[in-house]
């Protein structure tokens, strides 16, 4: 934080985490060489997005979430303030974990900033884990029960139509087809959640253009997050599989 000023370090009691829930911490904040009156402490979330504009496509890191864990206050040189935090998980936070494996590319993190009258902020960056809620292993090992392998997962900026995305990004979950699919290569799965239910999206084969909502491709529906266990969701998703395929002779 420049030269003798103020040092910040985010310690995490715990980096594992789902949405919905909380992550536990202290920021530590040591002071440099020359005191520094301190305006503010802040904790929040950021994710890595893959941003599209015209014909480039670029990535962006998103501060999604923010709280305000302390007010104004003078540090001296080589005082130590110890601030603990519970940083709320909104629903919508994208997973970066399943089947026990770190999803490639997927990267989120605990932000911290230290606000420092006329100087620039000093930040620090620990990444966590999000594992899938309940509701969405039942999905994704549905999925797994078909035999789909899991490809790749990304953030994207943007919105999902006719979902109650409130985040300035969507994540996508990309599944390669088992064989007996035929002329099926892979589907995506989009979650978006809030505290009751969630948006389940699902595209088949995704080319540009090709597809779009409404389409026999694409389908979408709600699951209530905490009545999803009396639904045989491998089943629910072999007959959608099954339908689309028959109407396109692909078995």
């Amino acid at each position: 934080m420049g030269a003798g000023g103020a040092s910040v370090e985010t310690v995490l009691t715990e980096p594992n985490v789902v949405p919905g829930g909380v992550v536990q911490g202290e920021v530590r904040v040591e002071g440099g060489k020359v005191a520094q009156q301190i305006e503010g402490l802040s904790v929040g979330l950021q994710a890595r997005v893959e941003v599209e504009s015209g014909d480039e496509e670029f990535k962006q890191n998103i501060e999604f979430h923010k709280e305000q864990i302390g007010g104004a206050f003078e540090v001296q040189p080589g005082q130590v303030f110890a601030v603990p935090f519970g940083l709320e998980i909104p629903w919508e936070t994208p997973i970066t974990m399943f089947g026990g494996h770190h999803l490639h590319g997927m990267n989120v993190g605990v932000t911290t900033e230290l606000q420092i009258a006329r100087a620039l902020d000093s930040g620090d960056l620990d990444p966590i884990n999000v594992h899938p809620m309940p509701a969405q292993t039942a999905i994704l090992d549905a999925f797994a029960q078909l035999g789909f392998r899991f490809k790749a997962a990304d953030l994207e900026r943007g919105h999902v139509r006719g979902t109650r995305q409130r985040l300035p990004f969507y994540q996508e979950v990309e599944f390669s087809a088992p064989s007996q699919y035929r002329g099926l290569n892979e589907v995506e799965v989009t979650f978006v959640a809030d505290g009751h239910e969630m948006d389940v999206v699902l595209e088949m084969d995704k080319k540009p253009g090709l597809f779009s909502e409404g389409s026999d491709s694409y389908r979408s529906f709600t699951v209530q997050l905490n009545a999803f266990q009396g639904t045989d969701w491998a089943g629910y998703l072999n007959q959608w599989l099954a339908e689309v395929g028959g109407r396109r002779n692909w078995f």
